[in-house]
């Protein structure tokens, strides 16, 4: 049995791959919910863990571990390809929200693979601007 598809912001998708205050709401919600990403979020996950090793929030082996349970977890999600739809969506997006351009970009890719009918759609993810904006539009916010 396949698990309800969700879209996940590369902000939960960190506590899945490196110990943090969220890794347990991310956990729970793993095991119920299947994950949509677009296709940047490995970039976005490399670039999150990184800063975490920078600021000293994690040792280098513990980045090694992060690294391997992110290609664990790309090996499963379903990943959203560019498209002209998700860039003009993105566009939309920012002039309505405030919003950085990435998160845009995720947003309008949730928006894409929900077939632009968010509601009852879940999206998850660990940032207070973009949750704000998932549910200005429709979508069902499961904030971790």
């Amino acid at each position: 049995m396949s698990l309800p598809a969700a879209f996940w912001d590369s902000s939960a998708l960190i506590p899945l791959c490196v110990l943090q205050a969220q890794t347990a709401r991310a956990r729970a919600l793993y095991k119920n919910l299947g994950i949509v990403v677009w296709w940047a979020t490995p970039v976005e996950i490399i670039s999150g863990l990184t800063r975490l090793e920078r600021m000293g929030d994690i040792g280098r082996d513990q980045l090694l571990i992060a690294r391997k349970r992110a290609r664990e977890l790309a090996d499963i999600w379903a990943s959203l390809s560019p498209s002209s739809i998700t860039l003009t969506q993105a566009c939309s997006l920012l002039e309505a929200h405030p919003l950085r351009a990435a998160d845009a970009l995720q947003l309008a890719a949730a928006l894409e693979a929900c077939e632009q009918e968010p509601h009852g759609y879940v999206f998850v993810t660990a940032d207070q601007r973009l949750a704000q904006a998932a549910r200005q539009i429709g979508f069902s916010v499961e904030f971790i």
